[in-house]
């Protein structure tokens, strides 16, 4: 029988505020229960718990090893549902060589049992040319039997989420609470039509990792059932400060994936430069790319 070691849990007050805005004060009952949730996983798994990675916005994760002594990651969420809608995407996405592998999922927690991606660090940015494998790697999955939420869903849940953190915060200078509604209405339009495919939904250089084995290994998904052509967008505006650059690399991947439709890519990038804009407002308003993404919301981009 393996066993937890000794971790220190403490949170930093700011990492437990942010977390207990995204779940509410529910996440602190939740929080205290994690050293008995991570007995029990560790019994069921065979598990040592080594140590602590740094708390997401919807999880904590640790170090673990197998029985046989081979490394992996432990996430534990509060909201099991979260864990459960990951577990269906990442088994869909089995076959694909750029994206975690997930080795097993306990229905009850929502908690998933992760194999460690070697040496995983996270990537700064990609080649538009790195950005095609990636999404031409996640169109070759079937969409779930399982009930995953649709793309209009996740669309509803990230301009809430924008609306929570402008309400109060300087993005409220800059940004109206009608433009954020616009562009809600214009991405909930996109959401409704094209094609239909599982979505990662949080796509970006934070949740793709550096890896030994296939180059680069994706993370994190926040799945649905909608337009892939969602998962496209950070990545076409990545670094972006002028127009012509957001066009030229829409045109690029365009030409690397024939799937994808320069003007409904541009489209979500309108509809969604808001909500990218707000919590990069509320840091430093006088960033170029931030400028830019505002610019592009109101529409003079």
């Amino acid at each position: 029988m393996r066993h937890c070691r000794m971790l220190d849990l403490t949170l930093d007050p700011a990492v437990e505020t942010r977390l207990v805005g995204r779940f509410g004060p529910g996440f602190r009952d939740w929080f205290a229960t994690l050293p008995e949730l991570l007995e029990r996983l560790a019994r069921r798994w065979d598990l040592e718990i080594v140590a602590a990675v740094a708390a997401g916005n919807t999880s904590r994760t640790f170090h673990v090893r197998r029985a046989d002594g081979v490394p992996a990651f432990l996430k534990l969420t509060p909201e099991p549902q979260i864990g459960i809608t990951e577990a269906a995407a990442l088994q869909a996405w089995e076959d694909s060589p750029h994206v975690v592998r997930l080795i097993d999922s306990d229905g009850e927690s929502g908690s998933l049992l992760l194999a460690a991606v070697e040496p995983g660090t996270r990537v700064e940015r990609l080649s538009i040319e790195d950005v095609a494998v990636l999404l031409r790697s996640l169109r070759l999955a079937d969409s779930p039997d399982d009930e995953l939420p649709t793309l209009r869903q996740r669309v509803e849940f990230l301009f809430d989420l924008a609306l929570g953190r402008w309400r109060g915060n300087p993005a409220e200078q800059y940004i109206d609470r009608d433009l954020l509604e616009r562009r809600r209405a214009d991405a909930l339009a996109l959401a409704a039509g094209g094609p239909a495919g599982l979505v990662h939904g949080d796509l970006h250089p934070g949740n793709v990792l550096v890896s030994h084995d296939h180059g680069f290994t994706v993370i994190d998904p926040r799945p649905s059932i909608g337009d892939p052509m969602f998962d496209g967008i950070d990545w076409v505006l990545a670094q972006t400060t002028e127009l012509h650059d957001l066009e030229a690399n829409i045109t690029r991947l365009a030409a690397l994936i024939p799937e994808v439709d320069p003007d409904r890519l541009m489209g979500w990038c309108r509809a969604t430069a808001a909500v990218i804009a707000v919590p990069r407002l509320n840091r430093d308003p006088h960033d170029r790319e931030t400028r830019f993404l505002l610019r592009l919301a109101i529409g003079e981009g």
